[in-house]
């Protein structure tokens, strides 16, 4: 499954101009999802109905839904009846209970939970229901590692499925450029130099002020040559804002915006304990 609050709604909607013009893409095959009971069924499309109308893109559209429905499906599993949803204590006490489930039984990774409080938090308040109580779990502090070269083709799957050409962007910049999050928010327009051939990104001041000019891998020049020339120029401030990624308010996308569709990304393609800074360590693996 970006924002100020996980709790709530995106901060910077990952959104393009261009998503609702891209045909559909197909998306991985497995088993067909159970059936929500009647009662559950009425409020998950209740609330897939209430997504269609935000600005939040396609994919974090579907992951809510996803993580929403799984939820749904695990109250009505454990007996909970759906009029229960709208009481302020069952509220609570049944969303730290899933966080307990999903700990200890179905033993996901804190990642993975946390994107999931996310998308129930987001259910509640975007359905009127209030804000839950829920605290996130502490990820632990780890050396970043680069990705293996299984995880590595994982992400650039996922990366070539998603329908945002900016957050494509987004998600190669530090892949294959090694720029670091706040690096690759920084950026305008005119650092980024393409050819026909070639390319050059300009870091004008990274970290310890340095200057640094890095030549461009041809997946990652190609995006940016769509992204620049064909699907920029309609989004809200792309003539007045020199920022190369941009939010659909025509303001610069924030960092702890293009973190959390990084986190997207990333579990779309099944990678737990991911943080961005694990992108750029591909180039020194």
């Amino acid at each position: 499954m970006s924002s100020d609050n996980a709790s709530q709604a995106i901060e910077d909607p990952p959104e393009s101009a261009s998503d609702n013009k891209q045909p559909s893409v197909p998306r991985r095959r497995g088993r067909a999802p159970v059936a929500l009971p009647e009662g559950y069924q009425a409020i998950h499309s209740g609330y897939v109905d209430l997504l269609a109308n935000t600005p939040l893109d396609a994919d974090t559209r579907r992951a809510y839904a996803s993580r929403v429905r799984g939820y749904l499906l695990w109250l009505s599993g454990s007996g909970i009846a759906p009029e229960l949803l709208d009481e302020l204590a069952s509220r609570d006490g049944a969303a730290r209970d899933y966080r307990t489930y999903l700990q200890t039984v179905a033993r996901r990774k804190p990642t993975t939970i946390n994107t999931t409080l996310a998308a129930i938090a987001d259910f509640y308040t975007r359905t009127g229901r209030g804000t839950p109580h829920l605290h996130r779990l502490e990820l632990p502090q780890q050396v970043p590692r680069a990705l293996d070269t299984k995880t590595s083709t994982q992400w650039l799957r996922s990366v070539e499925r998603w329908l945002n050409p900016r957050d494509r962007v987004l998600a190669l910049l530090p892949f294959y450029a090694g720029l670091r999050l706040g690096e690759t928010v920084a950026l305008d327009v005119t650092d980024v130099q393409l050819s026909a051939r070639k390319g050059t990104i300009i870091i004008r001041s990274g970290k310890g002020n340095r200057y640094r000019e890095i030549p461009t891998h041809p997946t990652l020049r190609d995006n940016l040559a769509v992204w620049i020339n064909d699907e920029r120029p309609p989004w809200p401030g792309a003539a007045a804002n020199p920022a190369l990624l941009l939010n659909r308010r025509g303001g610069r996308l924030s960092a702890r915006a293009a973190a959390q569709i990084l986190g997207a990304i990333a579990d779309d393609a099944n990678i737990d304990e991911f943080t961005p800074h694990v992108l750029r360590h591909i180039l020194s693996a």
